[in-house]
């Protein structure tokens, strides 16, 4: 049963549930069922760290439900250039996310649902929300062979990955969240998920790719709606609370004080880019001259999102040393992006206003770099 979580049923809540004012905090006297209103990768990512960080989960587990538009979300400790197509999500406009958990990449949408287990570390055990998850789904459709691995992924017929897990462990509090391939778009996730950059040598958690299919390719009646009400109705069951799905909206600070904040820091470069593992690219490219290929060098060193060693190795004739020797000393300390190096570009140019053939060679070589980018 889905329940709005409007102010009426914040104060039945209240009631039932003795809720402080300000929100959830630390007064919830049994379990909660969540589901999120928003569709917003930030937003949801930001609950979790709210729930983590403020609640008391001793005797009152909460699982939260939620979907979100397309995007790609990293791991804590990955690297983005590693593991996803960056160029074409900058074309097709598709967000990029890094949670506070470890584990690997992965694509969303509305066609895949994410589940968030919270509760102490005491009572963190993944496994056994994986087997409630492959109950609820044997409840509905009991022909369906789903089984949890050793990994604590699901596979669907001992082959197809329908859900991947990664998870937090804090001082007292814990999560455990996975995802379930519902309808997502399976030629999206696919070509999204590959890197085209070549070069990169990083000590970042690498994802290991894997077969998946959707559950509806399984079953056409097995919807989001009707998996997530599956789940619901057997978490219920088994932590004996009511089987109620309260909707909530993430941005409410009425209900989760702070709240915005989060959601703003996890959408910031420093935190999205800035965080990625020290990591190096040492790669090259032809361009034409008269008739004939060079070949152009290039070796960075990133840190904190940063270019902290830029090395270009162009042919003297093609492009002189002290001028290679200019670009690299002005991409140092610049982020590792494709904007910052166009504004970088556009400056230089401006120092050689007459010499034309000079910008085109820059103009070259900032679109080659941007393109690792």
């Amino acid at each position: 049963m889905l329940i709005p979580f409007s102010m009426k049923n914040c104060f039945q809540l209240l009631c039932n549930l003795k809720v402080p004012a300000a929100g959830f905090k630390n007064k919830v006297k049994s379990g909660l069922i969540l589901q999120s209103i928003s569709s917003d990768v930030y937003q949801n990512l930001a609950v979790e760290d709210w729930i983590h960080d403020h609640m008391n989960l001793e005797g009152k587990p909460v699982l939260f439900l939620w979907r979100n538009s397309p995007c790609i979300v990293i791991g804590r400790h990955q690297n983005p250039w590693q593991e996803c197509n960056l160029n074409l999500m900058r074309e097709e406009g598709i967000k990029l996310a890094r949670r506070r958990s470890g584990g690997g990449t992965v694509y969303h949408d509305m066609g895949n649902i994410n589940l968030t287990f919270f509760t102490t570390k005491k009572k963190y055990d993944r496994m056994q929300n994986l087997k409630l998850v492959v109950r609820a789904l044997n409840a509905v459709q009991p022909q369906l062979d789903v089984q949890a691995t050793k990994r604590c992924d699901l596979l669907l017929d001992g082959q197809f990955k329908i859900s991947g897990t990664a998870s937090k462990i804090g001082r007292t509090t814990a999560y455990h969240h996975c995802t379930l391939l519902c309808s997502t778009d399976r030629t999206f996730l696919s070509s999204l998920l590959k890197s085209p950059y070549q070069g990169i040598r990083s000590n970042a958690t690498a994802s290991t790719p894997s077969i998946v299919k959707n559950l509806l390719e399984k079953d056409p009646t097995l919807t989001c709606e009707v998996l997530m009400n599956a789940i619901a109705a057997e978490y219920a069951a088994y932590h004996q609370i009511d089987n109620h799905i309260n909707l909530i909206n993430p941005t409410d600070e009425t209900l989760f004080p702070g709240i915005n904040n989060k959601a703003k820091e996890l959408q910031t470069w420093e935190w999205i880019y800035g965080k990625t593992p020290k990591f190096s690219i040492n790669t090259s490219f032809n361009v034409l001259y008269e008739q004939s290929h060079l070949e152009i060098k290039i070796f960075i060193d990133i840190k904190d999102g940063r270019i902290q060693i830029c090395k270009i190795e162009a042919p003297d004739h093609w492009l002189p040393l002290e001028i290679c020797d200019k670009l690299n000393s002005s991409f140092i300390g610049s982020k590792f992006c494709p904007n910052e190096i166009s504004m970088l570009t556009n400056i230089l140019c401006r120092t050689c206003p007459e010499d034309d053939e000079l910008h085109s060679k820059w103009n070259i070589l900032c679109e080659k770099i941007k393109g690792i980018m």
